[in-house]
């Protein structure tokens, strides 16, 4: 399903012509000037550029490059096939990704919705250059107002019993029709067999208690702790619960006249914001992940 929220053709014919083009390698001489020259040999015009090196003796390179090339589509494939030629020289990982292709986004929910709403405004708004094609959910709270925006809504229950059967479903509704899940305060434990699936294509959003205050009720033992800094993390999800390359995080300061309802209050705007601002960097082809961490062209 397309996005509901009119297109603006300007906006389509601006991107129409333009891609984005990651890069990591070992760092050396000469990366930065080669791969431009070679995109002033294919005739592009490069519009933004943007590189961070781990350390120039013996590091990890990586590069953004956004760039114009006319008639892009019946090109693109013979750019990427001469520049092989550039990368194996520089033993480079790398990418390309029009700009004019909307990645297709499910988003997963349970209960609470404030990071979901977020999300769907900021998809309404035109501030996320994504479509959002359906939500799942193991509650069914939130079906009503998904529908009414005219969004599918699917709702599988998810047991200890039936967990195997939902993550069935979920696949089939997800496998090769969405580019990106995002976990919008789902509260399941995605599988291995799911996570293989989606490598870095799923996205979390938890509290900044952590490790801290593992379990229910994290905001009570906070409060009681008297904690003065709460926030969030969103980041990839991996098999390690929790612990996968982290995208974005926020805190806000607190104190002792703030209470429970209160802290959860504050925790939640964190939330959604820094979950909006993960999924926003993701469809925008600014993060490369290395190891267990990301690098964030913002």
């Amino acid at each position: 399903m397309s996005s509901n929220k009119p297109i603006n053709p300007r906006d389509f014919a601006d991107k129409a012509n333009r891609a984005r083009m990651l890069i990591s390698c070992p760092d050396r001489a000469g990366i930065v000037s080669t791969v431009s020259q070679f995109l002033f040999d294919q005739g592009t015009n490069i519009v933004s550029s943007d590189q961070y090196t781990m350390d120039p003796e013996g590091g990890m390179f990586f590069m953004r490059v956004e760039f114009d090339l006319e008639n892009l589509e019946s090109r693109l494939a013979s750019l990427q096939e001469d520049f092989t030629r550039v990368a194996d020289r520089f033993d480079m990982r790398w990418s390309v990704y029009r700009a004019s292709r909307r990645k297709r986004i499910a988003v997963f929910v349970s209960k609470e919705d404030h990071c979901l709403l977020e999300l769907l405004w900021q998809w309404q708004s035109g501030d996320l250059d994504a479509d959002i094609t359906m939500v799942i959910s193991n509650h069914e709270d939130s079906r009503a107002f998904v529908e009414s925006i005219g969004l599918p809504f699917h709702y599988i229950p998810v047991t200890p019993d039936t967990k195997a059967e939902a993550e069935r479903k979920q696949l089939e509704l997800t496998e090769g029709k969405v580019d990106l899940i995002v976990l919008a305060r789902y509260m399941q434990i995605v599988t291995p067999k799911f996570i293989e699936r989606f490598p870095n294509r799923i996205i979390n959003i938890h509290h900044s208690f952590l490790p801290a205050f593992v379990g229910a009720k994290p905001y009570n033992r906070a409060y009681d702790r008297g904690v003065k800094l709460i926030g969030a993390t969103a980041h990839y999800v991996t098999e390690e619960l929790d612990a996968g390359p982290i995208i974005e995080q926020d805190v806000q300061r607190v104190s002792h006249r703030d209470n429970v309802n209160e802290l959860k209050r504050i925790g939640r705007h964190i939330e959604r914001i820094v979950l909006a601002r993960a999924v926003r960097w993701h469809v925008e082809d600014r993060l490369v992940v290395f190891r267990n961490k990301t690098v964030v062209f913002e």
